[in-house]
C-alpha cells in the first residue's frame, strides 16, 4: 500500500474531473513515452505519478466509477504493495489486457480517450478490434490529461549530445547512412522516420544522458533517400562540434516542428515501423504512403563491428574485475548474517564504480534471496527487502555501462548450506548454459533452435523456465536489443557479430531461484562441407566465477568439465591477470 494514499486518491479524483471536461468517459494511460522506450525520463513517469506503481511495464484504465492498474506477472506482488487497492483494481495485463478489462467494466456507447504519442498503431488496432464490438469508441487526445493536472511536472532532460568515436563504432555515420539509404531505395522509400532512440544514436554515432541506464539521446529523425537528415531534438543539446561532425545536409528542428514538417511529405512513400512508433506519426502522415516495415537500423545495429567487439571485450574485463571483488566480499560478509538485498545492491554498485571506465548500471539490479529469487524480474524495495541469513540461494542479475560497452551478468550464490535439490537444479541450469556456450551451428540457425539446448537438461526431469534464454545487447547502448534472441519465439537467424545473453534458469516458487548468465558474441567457425555455408559458434565475453558450492561435478560430462576448466583459466588470465 502506498505511503501517501490520500495524495494518489486526490490525483485520481482530479484526473477524472479533467477527463470529464473533454466530454469523454475514460482514459487509458500506459507506462511509456513518445519514443516507446524501456527506461523513462522523470517527465514521462505519468503512471508512477498517478498511481504509485513503479514497475517497468504497466497500464492504468480510468472510468468514472472504477479504475485499474495492470501489469504482467513479474509485478503481481509489487502492484499490491504500491497501488491503493481501494481506488484501483489490479490485475495481470497478459491475462486481462486493457481492452478486455474495458470490455467487462465499460458500458456500451462509452468514449475512451488515449494519448496517440503513447500507443503504437498495432496496439490501437488490437484494442479497437475488441472494443468496437461492444460499441466502445477510442478517441485520440491532443493533450494528455495527466500532464494538465501534474502541476510540478519535471522538465525534459537537457543532457548534451556526445560523439561516439568512429574508431569504436567501426563505421562512420556517413557509412551507416549510405547503408540505410541503399535499403530505402531497394524498398522504394522516399523518406524514413526513425523513432527508436537507440537506432538514431547508432546511425549518427552519438550518445547522450536523457534516461537512466542507457546513454540515449531523445529525438526523432527524418531521413531522406538522398541522405539528408531532419533531426527533431532539443536544439540546445547539440553543440556546434557535434553538428559539424554530422556533416552538410543535417538540419535541426525543435520537437514542436514535427507537426509542421511531416505533413509536407504528402504523396511520398515514407518508411515507418508501426511496431515501435507512436500512432501520432500515422496521423501526421495521413496523406503520405506509409511503408510499414521493420526499423532498418535494427539488424545492422545488432551485428557488432570488429572495433565494437573489441570494446565489448574490454568492458567485460572491467566488469569481471568488479564482480570478482564483489563475490569475494560477499563470501566474507554473508556468513555474518548482517546483509540484506538492498545493502548487497549498494555494495555491488560501489565495486563497479571503482572502475575508471564505469558510467553507471545498465538496468536496475535484481537481487533476490530465497523466495524472492524465484520472482523472475524481482526488484527489492524497502517493503520487500529480505535479510540474507540462514540457508538459501541469492540471485543477482546486474550490469554496467562502461566507456564503450554494455554488460549484463547473473550469478546465483549459495548462502549457508544448500540442499541437494538446489545443487542438482543449479547443475542442470549450468549444463544448459554450457551447452549454449559450446554450440556450433550452421548459418541460418534460429534462436529457437539454440534455445532447446539450454532447456534440455531441465526437460529431462520435467522442469523448465518461463523466460527466454537470451536477448540482444547493444554496444554502449540498450541492454535489450530486439533484432535476434534465443527463445522459443526466436525465429530470426543468428548472424556473426550479434551480442546476446545466455541465461537459462529455474525457479521454485516460494523457495528459490537459479539463473546463470553470460554474454556471448556470434562468430564464424569454419564451413559446413555439405552446404559450403559458414558454421557459427559463440564466444563468451563475460568472465566471473560460477558457484562451486552448487556444482555437482558427477553430473557433468567430460566435455562440460573441460569447458568449465577452460573458462576458469581464461577468467584467471583476463580478470585476475
Amino acid at each position: 500500500m502506498p505511503e501517501n494514499i490520500q495524495q494518489y486518491q486526490d490525483r485520481l479524483h482530479n484526473l477524472r474531473k479533467e477527463i470529464a471536461k473533454t466530454g469523454l468517459d475514460g482514459f487509458i494511460l500506459p507506462r511509456t513515452d513518445e519514443f516507446q522506450g524501456e527506461f523513462l525520463a522523470p517527465y514521462a513517469q505519468r503512471l508512477a505519478w498517478l498511481t504509485g506503481f513503479t514497475g517497468s511495464a504497466g497500464v492504468a484504465v480510468i472510468l468514472p466509477e472504477k479504475a485499474t492498474v495492470l501489469s504482467d506477472g513479474r509485478y503481481t506482488l509489487q502492484l499490491r504493495q504500491q497501488v491503493d487497492t481501494g481506488a484501483y483494481d489490479t490485475g495481470n495485463s497478459i491475462e486481462t489486457p486493457p481492452e478486455r478489462w474495458l470490455e467487462v467494466h465499460a458500458d456500451a456507447g462509452m468514449h475512451i480517450g488515449y494519448d496517440p504519442w503513447l500507443h503504437t498503431p498495432r496496439q490501437l488496432k488490437t484494442m479497437r478490434a475488441v472494443l468496437e464490438a461492444k460499441g466502445i469508441e477510442l478517441h485520440a487526445l491532443a493533450q494528455n490529461p495527466v500532464d494538465t493536472i501534474w502541476s510540478e511536472k519535471p522538465e525534459r532532460p537537457q543532457a548534451m549530445v556526445r560523439k561516439f568515436p568512429d574508431k569504436i563504432a567501426g563505421k562512420t555515420s556517413l557509412e551507416k547512412r549510405e547503408l540505410i539509404c541503399k535499403q530505402m531505395k531497394e524498398e522504394g522509400a522516399d523518406a524514413l522516420i526513425l523513432t527508436a532512440c537507440d537506432s538514431i544514436c547508432w546511425l549518427l554515432n552519438v550518445r547522450g544522458g536523457d534516461v537512466d541506464y542507457t546513454p540515449l539521446v531523445q529525438s526523432f529523425l527524418l531521413m531522406h533517400a538522398d541522405g539528408r537528415l531532419d533531426w527533431f531534438i532539443d536544439m540546445e543539446k547539440v553543440s556546434d562540434s557535434v553538428l559539424k561532425a554530422l556533416g552538410v545536409g543535417t538540419v535541426l528542428y525543435p520537437y514542436s516542428m514535427i507537426d509542421e514538417v511531416l505533413p509536407g511529405l504528402h504523396g511520398r512513400t515514407v518508411w515507418l515501423d508501426s511496431t515501435s512508433s507512436a500512432a501520432a506519426f500515422e496521423d501526421l502522415l495521413s496523406t503520405a504512403n506509409i511503408l510499414d516495415k521493420k526499423d532498418p537500423c535494427a539488424v545492422p545495429k545488432s551485428k557488432k563491428t570488429a572495433q565494437e567487439q573489441a570494446a565489448i571485450r574490454d568492458a567485460h574485463i572491467h566488469d569481471g574485475r568488479a564482480m570478482v571483488r564483489f563475490l569475494a566480499w560477499l563470501d566474507e560478509e554473508a556468513p555474518k548474517g548482517e546483509l540484506d538485498e538492498l545493502s548487497v545492491e549498494v555494495q555491488l554498485e560501489s565495486f563497479r564504480a571503482e572502475e575508471m571506465s564505469y558510467n553507471g548500471p545498465s538496468f536496475p539490479t535484481i537481487c533476490g534471496f530465497a523466495e524472492n529469487g524465484a520472482i523472475i524480474h524481482y526488484r527489492a524495495t524497502r517493503q520487500t527487502n529480505k535479510k540474507i541469513t540462514g540457508d538459501g540461494l541469492l540471485l543477482i542479475d546486474s550490469g554496467g555501462q562502461y566507456e564503450w560497452g554494455t554488460t549484463d551478468i547473473t550469478r546465483t550464490i549459495a548462502i549457508g548450506a544448500p540442499t541437494q535439490e538446489m545443487k542438482e537444479n543449479y547443475t542442470r541450469v549450468l549444463k544448459g548454459h554450457i551447452a549454449v556456450s559450446m554450440a556450433r551451428f550452421p548459418q541460418g540457425t534460429t534462436g529457437a533452435q539454440i534455445d532447446t539446448l539450454a532447456r534440455a537438461p531441465l526437460w529431462e526431469v520435467g522442469l523448465d523456465y518461463a523466460h527466454g534464454t537470451g536477448h540482444g545487447v547493444g554496444c554502449y547502448l540498450g541492454v535489450h536489443e530486439e533484432a535476434a534472441n534465443i527463445s522459443p519465439r526466436g525465429q530470426k537467424a543468428l548472424e556473426p557479430g550479434m551480442l546476446l545473453s545466455n541465461e537459462p534458469g529455474y525457479y521454485k516458487a516460494g523457495h528459490y531461484g537459479i539463473r546463470i548468465e553470460n554474454l556471448v558474441l556470434v562468430k564464424e567457425d569454419g564451413f559446413c562441407e555439405d552446404t559450403n555455408k559458414p558454421m557459427l559458434c559463440f564466444e563468451t565475453v563475460t568472465y566471473a566465477p560460477y558457484e562451486e558450492r552448487l556444482i555437482l561435478k558427477e553430473m557433468l560430462s567430460a566435455q562440460e568439465k573441460k569447458w568449465l576448466h577452460d573458462y576458469n583459466e581464461k577468467l584467471r588470465m583476463y580478470v585476475h591477470g
